[in-house]
Order: C-alpha cells, then structure tokens, then sequence
C-alpha cells in the first residue's frame, strides 16, 4: 500500500468539507432536509427566479450537488463529480450577482467558494485518500477533466443563458405595459 502526505491529508480534508456541504446543500432541494423546501418548493422558488420549469431545475440542481459533493468526499469519480458542482454553482451564482459579492447582502460569495474548490479539486485530483485510488483511477483519467468541464459548462451556459434571455424578455414585458398605462 502506497503511504500518503500532506497533500493527501489537505485534499481529503478539502473533499469532506466541500463535498460535505455540497451534499447538504442538495438533499435541503431534494428530500427537504436540513430546513430545505424540498422539491415542491426548491421548484417554487427556482420559478421566482427565472430557472423554469422549477421542479425539473431543483431536481437537476440537487442531484449535481447531492452526487457531487458525495462523490467528491469520497474522492469517486472526481473530475465528473467536480465539474458537476461547479456547474450547479455557477447556476447558483447567476442567481445572485445582482446581489453584489458579499454573502451577507445576499451575494454570490458562498456559491463562488463552493464552486470554485469543486473546480479545484477535479482539477487537482482526489489523492492517494479516495476511492479513485482505490480504483486506480479508473474514473478519475486526465482526459476526462477536459471532458466533464466542457460538458458542464455547456450544460451551463445553455441553462444560465435561458434563464438570462428570458428574465430581459419579462423585464421589457413589464416596461412595455408601463408604457401603455
């Protein structure tokens, strides 16, 4: 058995506490826990702003966190796993950038943080503390980091830029009917 490091120590460490909140994060969309609204009224709220149609943007959005941050602590698949979140926080993050950076004033500080150490963990790779070095990294190839992001931020940019079009197309809606009074 190979020994393992510091570096091991910190990535496992970076992968409980990333992956641990991810997961948290995505069950409070997906089965309510933890204070979460669940899917009835994650989808509710994914509606308010803009992610439609709700029930099907909660249900993805906490499936990329749930299984991304699970598979992320125990170092499984972690290219997939990382670029997952990233994606999901990103979608996240779009949410709340009119809101500035903070988190305090309701910014996109928190999504940020978590999708940026997803981001750097599939990049980084899990280290000889995971399962995919268990697995000689059967799903954790360098090809595969390429890969996972490109596909998620494709997924990403279609999701985000639908939502994006179609909250201009409102607001002109709106501006327009002001206009008629």
């Amino acid at each position: 058995m190979t020994s393992f490091d510091r570096r091991d120590l910190g990535l496992l460490l970076l992968r409980l506490g990333t992956g641990g909140v991810l997961a948290a994060h995505g069950t409070q969309k997906l089965f309510g826990w933890f204070g979460g609204g669940g899917i009835e009224g994650t989808g509710k709220f994914m509606e308010s702003v803009g992610y439609r149609p709700g029930k099907a943007s909660a249900t993805a959005s906490g499936l990329a966190e749930t299984g991304g941050g699970t598979l992320l602590a125990l170092g499984l698949g972690t290219p997939g796993a990382g670029a997952a979140a990233a994606g999901a926080m990103a979608g996240a993050a779009a949410v709340h950038t009119p809101n500035g950076f903070f988190n305090a004033g309701g910014g996109y500080e928190y999504a940020a943080t978590l999708g940026l150490a997803a981001a750097g963990l599939a990049i980084s790779g899990p280290g000889r503390l995971s399962l995919d070095h268990v697995f000689r990294h059967v799903v954790d190839r360098g090809w595969m980091v390429p890969a996972a992001f490109a596909g998620a931020a494709a997924v990403t940019a279609v999701v985000v830029g639908t939502r994006n079009q179609r909250l201009r197309k409102e607001k002109e809606g709106e501006q327009e009917a002001l206009f008629e009074e």
